[in-house]
């Protein structure tokens, strides 16, 4: 009987033993389980963080993208490294946006003939060569195209002349006229009379050296510097009373032209 009760008890003991070891497996199996699939979850997430902060990445780069192709197909160049200009002061030295054509239409808009026969025996048989002579001569110098352009077509009437210069001098801005019949200075040629003026132009605008061989005879006598802006060409305009002319308001009539050349 004793033998019989320790067997049933044996037994018993093994039964609980086994249904604790299986409890144990069977919970540190399912906290595995909750382990992994946290991982998982996490796993994921993390995944579709990194999936939508790309996505952001990529859409970054596409609108700067689009921006940069904007600026570079709807700006000009010119335009974008040109200086802000205040009101009043339009400086005669700089980058400028104003192309031949638009020279070339603002000529146009003063209904009157081009003198090719005159003028081609100085190298300039049209319009078009004329001003392609002014923007090269003045962006050698690093002066703004329009500013010479400009004071040439006040100077001379549209290439009509009528005063004390006559076209055959190739002079385009009255340099050494004086008034009372005084023709001022002659040149050899159109790109010659045009450099003359655009170096006298620089000698008012600033002390920088000449970037060419000096053609304007009268470019020691000005004041370097006197005159950085357009408006202070005209010397009742000008603080220390220097300038290039004595006729009232003669800058601001030029940068007038100006702003109508760029219209």
């Amino acid at each position: 009987m004793d033998q019989k009760m320790k067997k049933i008890w044996l037994e018993v003991g093994l039964a609980v033993v086994l249904v604790v070891c299986l409890a144990f497996l069977g919970a540190k199996m399912g906290a595995e389980q909750q382990e992994k699939n946290t991982k998982i979850v996490k796993a994921e997430a993390e995944n579709d963080a990194a999936a939508k902060k790309q996505d952001g990445k990529e859409t970054g780069k596409n609108a700067e993208g689009e921006k940069e192709g904007a600026d570079s197909n709807g700006a000009d160049p010119a335009a974008e490294t040109e200086e802000v200009i205040a009101d009043g002061q339009y400086p005669i030295m700089g980058k400028s946006s104003v192309t031949v054509e638009q020279m070339i239409s603002y000529f146009n808009t003063g209904n009157v003939p081009y003198p090719a026969e005159q003028l081609s025996k100085g190298g300039a048989d049209s319009i078009e060569a004329f001003c392609q002579m002014y923007y090269e001569e003045s962006t050698a110098e690093g002066v703004r195209p329009e500013v010479a352009f400009a004071q040439t077509m006040k100077e001379t009437g549209w290439l009509q002349y009528g005063g004390d210069a006559s076209i055959e001098q190739f002079n385009f801005a009255g340099l050494g006229t004086t008034g009372g019949g005084v023709p001022g200075n002659s040149y050899p040629d159109v790109r010659t009379g045009i450099r003359a003026q655009i170096q006298h132009l620089k000698a008012y605008a600033t002390a920088d050296a000449l970037s060419q061989e000096c053609v304007d005879d009268r470019y020691e006598y000005v004041m370097k510097g006197s005159s950085p802006y357009v408006e202070w060409l005209g010397q009742n305009e000008n603080p220390q009373g220097q300038g290039w002319a004595t006729a009232e308001n003669y800058g601001y009539s030029i940068v007038d032209m100006i702003h109508k050349m760029n219209q």
